[in-house]
């Protein structure tokens, strides 16, 4: 087996909200081409750890490493334009945008000019062609290339998340933080995300908080269990089922494991 390629990793990470310690000495790592899922009870500290990561949260102490960068303390805008791209627990869209509108947008944030150009805000987006590839196959790995001139607002809840997704891609991301993309999504939903979150793993790194079982179960290569700010215990997802402490704490009993 080839060696794992490390694109982020946290060490002794802490975060204290006056005496509470929302996020306690957690220790994480993404890899280039894998899955690392996040899960425990509400209140774990899983949505703070995400916004530790993101620059969102400024940490208490520990260190935050991305591609060989030492990023603890970094502006969420600097580190985002360090190819870190993260989705959010409510939709975060233009509702009264187009799909490609949206993702476009999210594309061109992303281009680089020099010398500075007030003036290009003016100028037609319809010929910046490499913002427009961007596009097409941020749309296309989402799954949303037959809705891409649909309005966002009429395409349904799963279809919005899966724009979510299209609009980090078009930033071209290259470590992914997710929180909690299938919340609120049906069966057929979640089946179409899952289908995603497999194909953008090939050529990513991905931490996925998520609460739904049978998404994490079926597409996670390593998982943590957060209770109470700290790591109860990571694995992979046939050591973490058959753990007697996950399945107390959190899981329940063996039987009700439906993966």
């Amino acid at each position: 087996m080839s060696e794992r390629q490390t694109l982020m990793s946290a060490r002794q990470l802490t975060k204290r909200f006056g005496g509470l310690a929302a996020v306690n000495d957690v220790n994480v790592d993404l890899w280039l081409g894998h899955i690392h899922a996040v899960i425990g009870p509400n209140g774990a500290g899983k949505s703070t750890l995400t916004n530790l990561l993101s620059g969102d949260l400024p940490p208490t102490s520990g260190t935050i490493t991305l591609d060989g960068h030492d990023i603890t303390g970094w502006t969420p805008e600097k580190i985002s334009r360090h190819r870190l791209g993260r989705s959010y627990q409510k939709t975060n869209i233009f509702r009264t945008f187009s799909v490609w509108d949206n993702v476009r947008l999210a594309a061109q944030s992303r281009e680089r000019h020099a010398p500075w150009n007030p003036l290009r805000w003016l100028q037609s987006a319809a010929g910046l062609t490499a913002v427009n590839q961007r596009c097409e196959r941020a749309i296309d790995l989402a799954g949303l290339t037959q809705r891409s001139q649909t309005v966002a607002a009429t395409i349904s809840h799963g279809e919005q998340r899966q724009l979510e997704i299209a609009m980090v891609l078009a930033t071209d991301a290259e470590v992914m933080l997710l929180d909690e993309p299938l919340a609120g999504m049906g069966s057929e939903e979640s089946a179409k995300m899952v289908e995603v979150l497999k194909r953008l793993r090939q050529t990513r790194a991905i931490l996925l908080v998520e609460h739904d079982m049978d998404a994490v179960f079926a597409v996670a290569d390593t998982i943590t269990v957060m209770v109470n700010g700290e790591v109860l215990e990571s694995g992979p997802p046939a050591q973490i089922k058959a753990s007697v402490a996950v399945q107390q704490a959190y899981l329940g009993s063996e039987d009700s494991f439906h993966v």
